[in-house]
């Protein structure tokens, strides 16, 4: 059986047992690119017959269009020339599954059983910091990850960090409302390190699970930006050893390359532990998700997939290739 098929196969069964599952998001998602990707892919192999070097470098344009990036889509050409090599493939009909299970071998490594999860831990103040730039979406996901882990059963306080930004404690305010969690704040303009000094003491005071962290997204001086996060950072190891669990950084996916800029500037200023990608279902360019694991190491733990507030999934790149090749199993 090809990858292709057990991919279709195991997701098929899933769904039967729950219409609502998180494959048939990433499916819906990812129709831009998937429309885009697919196409391309299956002209390539119309107009190629024959494995050739013409076909691998037809492949690398389609593979660099959606985002994949560069450096990865180079690694992966190799990597697919000797598996046609050695699997002695000559039909271009055959490659399609090979290039499929390299994608998830590129991102998941030799485990590529995992699914990516936060750092929880059990019993004791969870402490998570989410950085990034203004107009990723960043408040909004945080709000969706406060909705996700309270009706998991998680005691949930935000702290509203970013208070530079005009509006920006108002809108974290209206999510909290929203996911019915407490929301820790100062007035506009304060120490962002103080207000996160006062949602731990809440947090704690309140026998919470988990404390969001918001901070501010200023990327104009980058220099204040890594002093400021290397404040937080402190206040929050000072009053909670070994924290932050987890430091997530917002990107926007619609933005491609430039996110992969982002993302080297953030990993510079702080130690970024996880990647939360927006707006996938809104670009034709979501192979940045590929990039972003093979050049920075860094993993993509939650995805973007619509407006709802359960929207936001947990990425699972085994999901995140079946929405890629979707159009072609059926």
């Amino acid at each position: 059986m090809s990858f292709l098929e057990k991919l279709k196969n195991k997701f098929t069964r899933d769904q039967t047992e729950n219409e609502d599952t998180a494959i048939e998001k990433y499916k819906e998602g990812m129709t831009k690119t998937r429309s885009s990707f697919s196409s391309k892919i299956n002209n390539l192999i119309a107009r190629y017959r024959k494995v050739d070097e013409e076909f691998f470098e037809e492949l690398e344009e389609v593979l660099i269009a959606a985002d994949v990036g560069v450096m990865t889509v180079m690694d992966l050409i190799d990597e697919l020339k000797m598996e046609v090599k050695k699997q002695n493939i000559k039909e271009t009909a055959e490659v399609k599954d090979v290039i499929s299970e390299k994608l998830v071998a590129i991102y998941y490594g030799d485990d590529d059983e995992q699914v990516e999860t936060l750092n929880i831990h059990e019993g004791e103040l969870t402490v998570i910091l989410v950085v990034g730039v203004n107009g990723v979406g960043k408040t909004t996901s945080i709000g969706k990850l406060a909705n996700q882990l309270k009706d998991e059963g998680k005691h949930v306080v935000l702290a509203a960090g970013d208070t530079f930004r005009a509006g920006a404690i108002e809108q974290l305010e209206e999510w909290g409302k929203r996911a019915d969690v407490d929301v820790i704040k100062q007035t506009a303009g304060s120490d962002p390190a103080a207000v996160i000094f006062d949602g731990i003491k809440a947090a704690r005071s309140r026998n919470a699970d988990v404390l969001i962290c918001d901070t501010a997204g200023r990327l104009q001086n980058k220099v204040n930006l890594m002093n400021e996060l290397a404040k937080i950072n402190r206040v929050i190891e000072r009053e909670v050893p070994g924290a932050p669990h987890e430091v997530l950084l917002v990107l926007d996916a619609t933005t491609g390359q430039n996110a992969l800029s982002q993302a080297k500037t953030f990993q510079q200023a702080t130690n970024v532990s996880g990647i939360v990608l927006t707006k996938l279902d809104g670009t034709a360019k979501g192979g940045i998700v590929l990039a972003i694991r093979h050049e920075l190491n860094i993993p993509v733990k939650f995805v973007g997939l619509g407006e709802q507030v359960n929207d936001l999934q947990r990425f699972n790149a085994h999901a995140f290739v079946y929405g890629l090749f979707a159009d072609m199993m059926e």
